[in-house]
């Protein structure tokens, strides 16, 4: 495990984003609030949130840290067969929580699959990847656009 004890607490940042392709039927089902296993993104924002918040008991050598803050925001993009998920994670410490935000925005699609899987085994998770990190030595990152 890296040792981090001689850095600075600074805020920590990092938002991530990915997207789950799927069929129309089932995204409209996900949208209509009436699949038969409840409400898929609701159940998957609080799978997002508790993932963020275990990722060093599943990630090997990584920090566990206090996590001030997470937000999970699943959007329906109807245009593209697709929920599009973006993670937001914050924290006051001495190293980075750019693995817990991939780590959430990973489980709340993996939950909306699990959820689907059985009206759409087809679905596509896809372009997990971090957008934006601020805090620390390296300071401000952020991904140039597509």
């Amino acid at each position: 495990m890296v040792d981090v004890g001689n850095k600075l607490v600074t805020q920590r940042i990092a938002v991530c984003e990915g997207y789950i392709e799927m069929q129309p039927e089932t995204l409209a089902l996900i949208m209509a609030g009436t699949h038969k296993k409840g409400d898929v993104l609701g159940i998957a924002r609080i799978a997002g949130i508790m993932a963020s918040k275990k990722t060093a008991d599943l990630i090997p050598l990584c920090h566990p840290l206090p996590i001030n803050h997470v937000e999970i925001q699943l959007e329906p993009q109807p245009d593209r067969q697709r929920v599009h998920c973006l993670s937001i994670v914050k924290t006051n410490g001495q190293t980075g929580v750019e693995i817990e935000a991939l780590l959430a925005a990973q489980i709340a699609l993996l939950t909306i699959y699990d959820m689907c899987k059985a009206v759409d085994r087809g679905m596509v998770i896809q372009s997990v990847r971090l957008l934006e990190k601020s805090g620390g030595k390296s300071g401000h990152w952020q991904r140039m656009p597509d």
